[in-house]
């Protein structure tokens, strides 16, 4: 692994404790104005300084995120389907490594969809990312995503994960699931867990916490985030769990019993 990708890796993944809190708003490339996220700017601008790195698409980067913001970026480069599609596996590459460099990504993304008809064309999306990402030292984040008839279990995720790793991603994102410690020892880079739909805090913390515990890098939680009643709160008690090791209901308790909006 050359200099380059080393550091960018680094920039995403906290060397301290070898963990990170990334924040996820790139909902809107198949889901259009996701609830919490119609002010872009205006949502996510107080949520910045807790975040390790943020995962967006190049749109919202390029027109809501002030630029003299010191924040890695996680690029979103694949698309080409929405939810009014009944097959969301349908995706390709959306963006030029090119344009990558000119945001000053430290990362790019992409999801695979193990197990669907497109399953062979997103692995092969996956392979031609790695090769023109090895080319200018910039990481891959392999999501595997999970379709509507698509098991969330440990067998599926650490089929889909290894798979990720093996086609050359230096980061996975996947689901949290029983027996997640079978996904972490079998997935020979760093893992990220996806936050997935809002659920209660308490539920998200409770997830951030059993995940990193089984030896994940951490967390990429968007709609937990940015839904919740209080976002700065929220994001506040995610770091506390991931980076000090708090346990959910301290965490719950160090953040939420201050006034912060």
């Amino acid at each position: 692994m050359d200099y380059g990708l080393k550091n960018r890796l680094s920039r995403i993944i906290k060397p301290e404790d070898n963990r990170t809190v990334m924040l996820a708003i790139d909902h809107g490339y198949f889901m259009g104005p996701t609830s919490g996220l119609e002010d872009v700017k205006g949502a996510i601008t107080p949520l910045l300084p807790y975040a390790d790195s943020l995962m967006l698409t190049r749109g919202i980067l390029r027109n809501q995120i002030d630029a003299r913001i010191d924040i890695p970026i996680v690029l979103r480069v694949s698309g080409g389907t929405s939810i009014l599609k009944d097959d969301l596996s349908d995706e390709d590459i959306t963006v030029s490594m090119e344009d990558a460099i000119r945001l000053n990504a430290s990362a790019v993304a992409l999801s695979i969809f193990v197990g669907s008809k497109n399953e062979k064309q997103g692995i092969i999306n996956l392979a031609k990312l790695v090769d023109e990402g090895n080319r200018y030292g910039i990481p891959v984040l392999a999501v595997t995503a999970v379709g509507r008839e698509m098991a969330r279990d440990a067998r599926y995720l650490s089929l889909s994960s290894r798979i990720a790793a093996e086609t050359g991603a230096s980061i996975v994102k996947t689901y949290y699931c029983d027996d997640f410690e079978k996904v972490i020892s079998t997935c020979p880079v760093p893992v990220v867990v996806a936050g997935g739909k809002k659920t209660g805090e308490k539920e998200a913390l409770e997830l951030a916490y059993n995940a990193v515990k089984c030896g994940a890098a951490g967390v990429d939680m968007g709609r937990n985030i940015f839904q919740s009643e209080r976002p700065v709160n929220m994001i506040k008690a995610v770091r506390a769990v991931v980076h000090e090791g708090l346990a959910p209901e301290e965490a719950y308790n160090a953040v939420y019993n201050v006034d912060t909006p």
